[in-house]
């Protein structure tokens, strides 16, 4: 058998429908945007980068902007992880992520720089980095479906980065949590999104990389998901299906 036929046959093998959500009924497609379609870590990397040198972190110590950048990732992952099921507020996050990392590096209170947050917030909303092939894809699947965004981003920010990417021409609908006052994984943003779309469960698929907000959130309202995997995290038993990248949605959808 010809090489090009064994890798034809070995490629259909592992993109088995198996692997994938029955869509068959599918009509509406809800996205996250943080971590799945803007790229948060790169964007925030690229801001943290320019802040080190406009404040002259090196100057307090602080040798180096990828051991910071480490740093506040780890921290502004676990706050937002708590933000996403209620144990702190949007205050709270703000007021942590940086105080926390400075202090973690060995910066006393008195020396951290007051508005660092305050230019942060500004700056990172402006970066235009998505994940790879995201306006193909969304442009692709908008030819299929009905697209939606759920965000558990606040209001500013997140319409900023729809703004500044060109994304909202793919989404008839876009809810925030800070504006209806739920986030994900509440069952109350699902009910809220589906209802304003005029979309019923089973015609619906949720597609983000948080597994405790956006998976566990629609699956647990009854929603299809797709987790959104690019790092190769290690998928628990009770999330069904993944993707590695955008483009991966094209295979089933």
């Amino acid at each position: 058998m010809p090489i090009q036929s064994i890798l034809n046959m070995s490629l259909n093998s592992s993109l088995s429908r198996n692997n994938y959500p029955d869509t068959i009924n599918t009509k509406h497609l809800f996205f996250d945007l943080d971590h799945t379609i803007w790229d948060f870590d790169k964007n925030a990397e690229e801001t943290l980068f320019e802040l080190y040198h406009a404040y002259e972190l090196k100057q307090l110590g602080l040798h180096s902007p990828d051991i910071f950048i480490e740093v506040y990732t780890k921290n502004n992952h676990q706050l937002w992880a708590d933000y996403h099921v209620g144990k702190i507020t949007k205050q709270v996050l703000r007021e942590t992520r940086f105080s926390k990392t400075f202090i973690d590096l060995g910066i006393t209170p008195d020396l951290i720089p007051q508005d660092f947050e305050n230019d942060y917030v500004k700056i990172c909303p402006t970066k235009t980095n998505l994940f790879p092939e995201a306006h193909d894809t969304l442009a692709y699947l908008q030819t299929k479906y009905t697209l939606h965004l759920i965000s558990n981003g606040f209001e500013e920010s997140t319409t900023m980065k729809i703004d500044k990417t060109n994304l909202a021409k793919y989404f008839t609908s876009i809810v925030i949590s800070e504006v209806v006052g739920f986030n994900k994984p509440d069952k109350a943003i699902f009910e809220y999104a589906l209802g304003g779309a005029k979309a019923s469960i089973h015609e619906s698929l949720m597609i983000g990389d948080s597994i405790e907000a956006d998976i566990r959130g629609a699956l647990q309202y009854g929603i299809q998901a797709v987790f959104f995997n690019p790092n190769g995290k290690e998928k628990p038993e009770d999330v069904p299906f993944q993707i590695s990248q955008l483009n991966d949605l094209r295979i089933f959808l």
